[in-house]
């Protein structure tokens, strides 16, 4: 079992096991857990020859090797060799002793006795390899690794090894930073010594000397760089973290987005979130252009920041309203001036197109049409699919309006990825995790997968930035009042990515829009993910594709001036209730009831058209599947109910 007397790094690592980030421990010591067995075994060979031949053999004293130094001592009056074991070291470290004074010598001979009663020779090397110091704040194998070399110590070159075994004698004295000669000096004799020793061949030892030796201590690895504050801070018991997020993606995506914001304003920045929506993991968190306390204010975590999310609900809304039986993708619906209760929105261009089908709003991202559908939605509803989708959506006085659809809302852009997530994965999709140990939630449904497909096949539609692929992506993208926010978010099949450009103190960019900035480094993202891009799914079965002509009457006019909040005129869906679970016998039949409302009536369930122009009140359906299904009535007015429910038969 692994021992250390000393506190070590806590690591942050990625998927697969490398190194993310690590953190020093008290005053400032880089000092990093170890075992023999992910350390080079030419280094450990090395070591053990030039330190302590007889490691195995002794029991913390060799007394061969301090005859051996006294007589040495005797005969050039001076000291050759310090007879010391590994061991004696281990317990000089441990106690922070000195190493030449006879006394000294006797209680570390001590001490080392009792080591060796107590743990095994792998114990004890290992702790060597934990605390030996190699220059500055750095202790221990690992750390010297990347400090001196940038890099794990398990695949050492036989010069990077030769270095590390002569460093520890005289750590100051042989910094290669500082003293490059007597760094050299040292590696040449640890060579040599090894070529006599028949450790090495003489070639070896030769072509090793040829080696550069490092001229300056390299920066500790620093990938997602915020998400490894976040998670150590919410774990601070925890020594090793592993995270789902893949390194490489990591760091190249963090070179695009610095990149990116490099060739723009001086105080631009920026934040890319990469997830699969299928298993919920996090693979790749950018939180700004560098981490650095630059005028881009870097170390500010902008994945988190709450900001406003511009027209990105706007796929939402639609999705909603797709649900309620309020509109088709086909569906048209006016867009031209409107005043609500003193609330005129404009589009962007300030141009209004007047009638059109939901696809052409959506895909213009017009706001007056939207807002149309907000209203006859309630605020509400559009709150509460966002805390269903995993946001936790912040509004001024707590108290959503219509404007919340254009962005009145405050949002991050991990909670817009995680709704996107919702989307992309047909209405459902997991909750996004970014550590290993986290296990696999489901989020509730946000929407049918119909209305997740009709959306995704509205924003496939649009057209990619200059030189992208046209149709590989759903995507939308938006830009906060003041041009204070640029966003892209989109997925494929497999991944769903968030891109924000903007200052992280919140002030204008003059300029920017979500379409110039922030499309095209979404798409450079999925470029980067090195997967290509993952087919979109196929309509479901039960999808209804159908011309605007064609469609049920109530779905072929949008009238927006319904279907504001409930009242006794209303259309309701009294039975069955939401959420209730029927069990069905005679081929699955079951029976509606309406409450309120305007015939002829509309029944979808599951977005599709089962029953149209029924004037009765109570309607008899067959046919009900097990599973979940949504039931969705809707008046000659366009007023609608739904509820989502779960069938069962005899025997399942």
């Amino acid at each position: 079992m692994p021992v250390t007397l000393a506190e070590t790094a806590t690591e942050v690592r990625d998927r697969n096991g490398r190194l993310l980030r690590a953190y020093p421990v008290a005053n400032g010591i880089w000092r990093m857990a170890v075992t023999p067995e992910q350390v080079d075994p030419g280094y450990l060979a090395m070591l053990l020859r030039y330190e302590d031949k007889r490691f195995y053999g002794h029991s913390g004293v060799d007394v061969l090797a301090l005859l051996r130094a006294a007589g040495q001592a005797l005969w050039q009056r001076r000291v050759v060799s310090g007879g010391s074991t590994l061991t004696m070291q281990v317990a000089r470290l441990l106690e922070d002793g000195s190493t030449g004074r006879w006394a000294g010598k006797l209680r570390q001979m001590r001490l080392a006795l009792a080591l060796e009663r107590r743990l095994s020779k792998a114990q004890i090397l290992q702790l060597y390899l934990i605390h030996a110091p190699f220059g500055g704040n750095v202790e221990g194998v690992r750390a010297a690794s990347y400090a001196w070399f940038g890099k794990e110590p398990s695949r050492l070159t036989l010069a990077e090894a030769a270095l590390l075994v002569a460093l520890p004698q005289a750590p100051e004295a042989r910094r290669p930073d500082r003293a490059p000669l007597r760094a050299q000096a040292a590696l040449d004799r640890v060579l040599m010594r090894m070529a006599d020793a028949s450790v090495l061949s003489a070639e070896a030892a030769q072509s090793a000397q040829q080696a550069k030796i490092p001229r300056h201590m390299r920066a500790f690895p620093q990938l997602a760089p915020h998400l490894a504050d976040h998670v150590t801070a919410a774990t601070p018991e925890l020594a090793q973290i592993a995270l789902t997020i893949e390194a490489g993606l990591q760091q190249r995506l963090a070179q695009l987005v610095s990149e990116t914001v490099m060739r723009q304003d001086p105080r631009l920045s920026g934040a890319v979130l990469v997830a699969d929506h299928q298993t919920g993991e996090i693979l790749a968190s950018v939180g700004s252009g560098g981490y650095r306390d630059d005028p881009r204010q870097g170390f500010v975590d902008m994945t988190r920041a709450g900001r406003s999310p511009g027209s990105t609900l706007k796929p939402l809304v639609y999705g909603l309203a797709f649900d309620q039986g309020l509109a088709h993708p086909e569906t048209m619906i006016h867009d031209g001036p409107i005043d609500i209760d003193g609330y005129a929105p404009q589009n962007f261009d300030g141009r209004f197109r007047g009638d059109l089908r939901i696809r052409q709003a959506l895909k213009l991202s017009l706001n007056v049409p939207v807002i149309r559908l907000v209203q006859a939605l309630g605020p509400a509803r559009l709150m509460s699919a966002l805390r269903r989708g995993g946001a936790q959506p912040r509004v001024p006085g707590n108290k959503a309006g219509l404007a919340v659809a254009l962005g009145g809302v405050g949002l991050s852009l991990q909670e817009l990825v995680q709704v996107y997530a919702g989307l992309a994965a047909g209405g459902q999709g997991p909750r996004l995790r970014a550590r290993i140990a986290t296990s696999y939630e489901q989020m509730p449904r946000l929407v049918s997968k119909v209305s997740a497909w009709q959306v995704g096949d509205i924003l496939r539609g649009l057209a990619p930035p200059p030189g992208a692929p046209a149709g590989v992506l759903a995507y939308k993208t938006g830009t906060s009042y003041g041009h204070r926010d640029t966003w892209a978010i989109g997925w494929d099949g497999r991944h769903v990515v968030g891109v924000w450009l903007g200052r992280a103190d919140g002030t204008p960019v003059p300029g920017a829009f979500g379409a110039e900035l922030a499309a095209p480094l979404l798409f450079e993202a999925f470029g980067r993910l090195g997967t290509g891009f993952a087919p979109l799914p196929s309509a479901p079965p039960s999808t209804l594709r159908l011309a605007t002509a064609e469609l049920p009457l109530p779905l072929q006019r949008f009238d927006s001036g319904k279907g504001s909040g409930k009242s006794d005129a209303d259309i309701q869906l009294a039975f069955p209730p939401d959420g209730a679970t029927l069990m069905l016998v005679d081929e699955g039949q079951m029976t509606l009831r309406i409450k309120g409302g305007e015939a002829p009536f509309l029944v979808l369930v599951n977005q599709k058209p089962v029953v149209t122009g029924a004037r009765r009140r109570s309607i008899d359906l067959s046919g009900m599947e097990r599973g979940f299904s949504t039931l969705t009535v809707v008046d000659r007015n366009g007023r609608s109910d739904q509820a989502h429910v779960r069938v069962s038969r005899p025997g399942g």
